[in-house]
């Protein structure tokens, strides 16, 4: 294709005025019979003879205004989807970049959004109870508790999904977080863990019910308690998953001798075996397994190398994750 025409004198008047008249590239394209790239072209060399090149604003505060309206109440809409809804409220003419710039310079910006599980009104005010419940409890109190939890592994990682508009320190906010959902099958893992290291690691074979669980305390939990405690007090945690609160598995307990620490629904920002997890997830997606064998040996690889110093770490943090359940009235926390 042949070098492009630079365009007449007359023509990029005409393209200067309408550009003044607030319309858009395209609009001025379309008007003039000529493409948006050499409108671009002539309005960009027109741009560095001046020293002020931004033209007259299309938007005014009111309407910045309402868009910001608009993006807080429509957190999960594209680019292109605020910008419709815009034009509908306020009659204006913008283009999708137009929006764009309106809202970062809103402060909005465009991210993946956190997952947490679904909160409703009564399983915060349990939250914020426990809260306050524990609040008094020390940095030593809870290198007492044997933290446990299951996790689901998978050789594919996915994608990241939809994206949401959020400003600066609305990570967390209830309108903003991608609600979680059943991990794909895979392999499930069973592990425990205290200040003092990580404890035996379990591959559940099959799906935990009461009895399954029962034994992968008596064959997993009781040697790693044995063996960082030993005669010593400790307090177990766990979740409240049904095998995990059905009868027979608190009668396993008391037959046990076992304090088991009570726990809030919905809870995995307080337990600190979550950011263990994650932990070993970012070790194994570096390797990239691509069989179940070799997903399971790097897991089990992963989960030992992990440092007491680094599990004693995450404990310390339960005071200051206590604090900012507080601070959230029972919502999710960034942990």
């Amino acid at each position: 294709m042949g070098k492009q025409r630079d365009l007449s004198t007359r023509i990029v008047a005409q393209i200067q005025a309408l550009r003044q008249q607030g319309l858009t590239q395209t609009k001025i394209a379309e008007q003039l019979g000529i493409s948006q790239s050499s409108v671009c072209k002539a309005l960009k060399k027109n741009c560095s003879k001046r020293t002020n090149c931004s033209g007259v604003r299309k938007t005014s505060a009111r309407d910045n205004k309402q868009l910001r309206k608009i993006a807080v109440s429509n957190r999960f809409k594209s680019t292109s989807e605020l910008t419709d809804l815009w034009n509908k409220q306020t009659g204006a003419d913008v283009s999708r970049s137009t929006t764009y710039r309106r809202l970062r310079e809103l402060c909005f910006k465009s991210r993946v959004p956190a997952v947490k599980p679904m909160l409703n009104k009564k399983q915060m005010e349990k939250r914020l109870k426990w809260a306050k419940e524990h609040g008094e409890w020390t940095a030593e109190d809870w290198q007492k508790v044997v933290f446990s939890d299951e996790s689901r592994f998978c050789i594919s990682f996915g994608d990241q999904g939809p994206r949401v508009w959020r400003r600066g320190g609305e990570t967390y906010n209830h309108e903003c977080v991608k609600r979680s959902v059943k991990f794909p099958q895979s392999v499930m893992v069973w592990g425990c863990m205290s200040a003092r290291g990580v404890g035996k690691l379990c591959f559940l074979k099959k799906t935990v019910n009461a009895a399954v669980y029962q034994d992968v305390l008596e064959t997993f939990l009781i040697p790693t308690v044995e063996e960082q405690f030993g005669e010593e007090d400790f307090i177990f945690q766990q979740d409240l998953a049904p095998a995990h609160a059905a009868k027979s598995t608190k009668d396993w307990f008391t037959k046990k001798q076992l304090e088991v620490l009570a726990w809030p629904a919905n809870s995995p920002d307080l337990n600190v075996i979550e950011n263990l997890w994650a932990i070993v997830k970012r070790k194994i997606r570096d390797r990239k397994p691509t069989t179940l064998d070799q997903l399971k040996q790097n897991i089990a690889t992963a989960w030992e190398a992990v440092s007491a110093e680094t599990c004693d770490k995450l404990v310390k943090s339960m005071p200051r994750r206590l604090q900012a359940v507080k601070q959230a009235k029972g919502a999710a926390t960034k942990y």
